[in-house]
């Protein structure tokens, strides 16, 4: 048996191909047209080209099926509207109801700074993190955050060493603008009240702030002291559970105040209030505590199609439509699930927007996971293989999402040999399984099928 892709800790670059939208107008700029250009000659891909609205690039799409697609629009463009119209087109290349492709919207504070995030060709390995909310060091080489929910909380994690807590100073805005700019963090990670204009950095007890002006960052603490952020460094930016933070209502908003000034290559965020936090948190799962196994892009997708599943299991009549609550059946009642928890995912599920290059390698720096994924070929049969990562350790997922595994380029004419019990959806492009029971968690799961190569 051959392996052709392991998920533990990176996997190899998916086949497919890659799209650069762009409405005619914006390619008619020849600042934003050199952006586009910079993408197409970089991936080697196509230039597809819309008019009226961007749904009119369908056709072309799913004629062209890329596994990459990539729609540069200025600030005017890049609106809550034209995210949640990314999002649909997304899933609207074939008949299932999961997304298609990997993609991303690249804009920026001018055609400039948008060019820079084109030209980023690197690959980003995160090992340094930072954040003003709690999340999982243990996942990371090392990193620091400070509690947004309690006063003076924070955690530190030395390389090599154990995360650590330590007492924080009243107000956090000096820290963690020093995690950009000295500690030069490759990722950052926020949650808790913002708007387009700023971000309020405590959530239960008084704070500074994050605030933005024309296109560059700066924090702001209780006595009005201001603290530049000047950050350069290649970094991804987690707004997980931020309201508004990746909502481009103006130039002169954080979501590009973030880009332009503080060296963010790749952005997630909510682009309406959020509450439900689904779509956002479960990001962070997928990337971060699985470190190595996904690129943010790829965690970003991987978490859509965990939502569309979710629903589709759950609450069959909503995945169609994008409206309406929907009661819960028999499934999702012994689940525990409600008609809330329908309302949440319908809310969520267009409502986060991802910035930045598809295909831009940044991936957390490869550790030992809790379980280990290996994806094997031979003779048409394909082979996923999931077992605990150390003796004793039970197949459990966080927040019960499911296992995903992208194949390194697209499949049809499925059959299923072996693991019908784990319910497994096998798409032209990606196996979803799902996390066995907690009553029969353990051991592993081994998935086989046959299938031809598409196309």
């Amino acid at each position: 048996m051959t392996a052709v892709l392991s998920s533990a800790a990176g996997g190899a670059t998916l086949e497919g191909g890659y799209a650069v939208v762009v409405s005619r107008t914006t390619a008619g700029d020849p600042g934003w047209r050199q952006v586009a250009d910079t993408l197409v000659e970089k991936h080697r891909g196509s230039l597809v080209q819309w008019g009226g609205s961007v749904e009119e690039s369908l056709p072309v799409l799913r004629k062209a099926f890329p596994r990459y697609a990539c729609f540069v629009a200025t600030p005017g463009e890049a609106t809550r509207e034209f995210v949640a119209r990314v999002h649909r087109l997304s899933r609207a290349l074939d008949d299932d109801p999961y997304p298609d492709l990997l993609w991303g919207i690249v804009t920026g504070y001018d055609a400039g700074a948008a060019l820079r995030i084109a030209r980023t060709a690197e690959p980003l390995v995160v090992r340094k993190a930072a954040g003003g909310t709690d999340f999982g060091l243990e996942w990371c080489e090392e990193g620091v955050w400070y509690s947004e929910s309690v006063k003076n909380r924070m955690m530190r994690k030395e390389r090599g060493g154990a995360p650590e807590e330590l007492k924080g100073p009243d107000d956090t805005t000096a820290a963690l603008v020093e995690t950009l700019t000295g500690y030069r963090a490759d990722m950052f990670v926020t949650s808790g009240h913002a708007t387009e204009r700023d971000w309020q950095i405590g959530y239960t007890y008084g704070n500074g702030r994050f605030r933005c002006e024309q296109g560059l960052l700066y924090g702001v603490d209780m006595r009005g002291a201001r603290y530049p952020v000047v950050s350069p460094n290649p970094k991804v930016y987690l707004a997980v559970g931020n309201c508004l933070m990746g909502h481009i209502d103006r130039p002169d908003c954080m979501a590009l105040a973030w880009m332009n000034g503080a060296g963010v290559d790749q952005m997630i965020g909510y682009t309406v209030d959020t509450w439900y936090g689904y779509a956002g948190w479960g990001c962070l799962d997928y990337f971060v505590r699985q470190p190595g196994r996904f690129t943010l892009a790829e965690a970003f997708l991987a978490n859509q199609a965990a939502l569309v599943h979710r629903l589709r299991t759950f609450f069959p009549d909503a995945v169609g439509g994008g409206e309406g609550r929907p009661a819960p059946g028999a499934a999702a009642e012994a689940a525990g699930l409600t008609d809330r928890d329908a309302e949440g995912l319908l809310y969520d599920r267009d409502a986060v927007a991802f910035y930045g290059d598809p295909a831009w390698e940044a991936r957390m720096a490869p550790m030992k996971a809790a379980w280990e994924q290996a994806l094997a070929h031979e003779g048409g049969v394909w082979t996923l293989t999931i077992t605990p990562g150390r003796a004793g350790d039970s197949l459990e997922t966080p927040g019960g999402r499911p296992f995903f595994q992208f194949l390194p380029h697209r499949i049809a004419d499925v059959r299923m040999i072996e693991g019908t019990e784990f319910l497994p959806v096998i798409t032209d492009d990606f196996v979803l399984v799902l996390a066995p029971p907690r009553r029969t968690r353990g051991g592993r799961i081994v998935v086989r099928f046959t299938a031809g190569r598409a196309g």
